[in-house]
């Protein structure tokens, strides 16, 4: 349930916590008792998160309502088949751009351990 504010001519602002059905229903004042009309006094919290964790909550829902088969999964990938960042244990090569054959970009800093 969302918290709404609430404004009491004798005692001043307040919150209360009510379904959203009973949203612009006057609300009795905590302190007095007198019905109180609703007001916004502040901007709405939202409770955010990642991108990536929305993606993966939003698969887990539909993966639970209805699985895929594993010909279905291969269609949606994003990647062609063989890619070379799909291909497991593809072995590097010293290139002329990149004489050591290191896994990532060479970066201004090669003596660095990504993680």
């Amino acid at each position: 349930m969302p918290i709404y504010e609430y404004d009491c001519a004798d005692c001043g602002d307040f919150t209360r916590l009510r379904p959203m059905a009973e949203r612009d229903q006057p609300c009795d004042c905590p302190s007095c008792g007198m019905q109180s009309g609703r007001v916004i006094l502040s901007a709405p919290c939202l409770a955010t998160m990642p991108g990536s964790q929305r993606r993966a909550i939003a698969a887990n829902e539909r993966s639970a309502n209805a699985p895929q088969t594993l010909d279905e999964y291969k269609q949606t990938r994003k990647h062609p088949k063989g890619c070379g960042c799909c291909t497991p244990n593809k072995p590097l090569a010293p290139t002329k751009a990149n004489p050591h054959a290191m896994k990532g970009k060479p970066a201004g800093r090669p003596w660095m351990i990504s993680h």
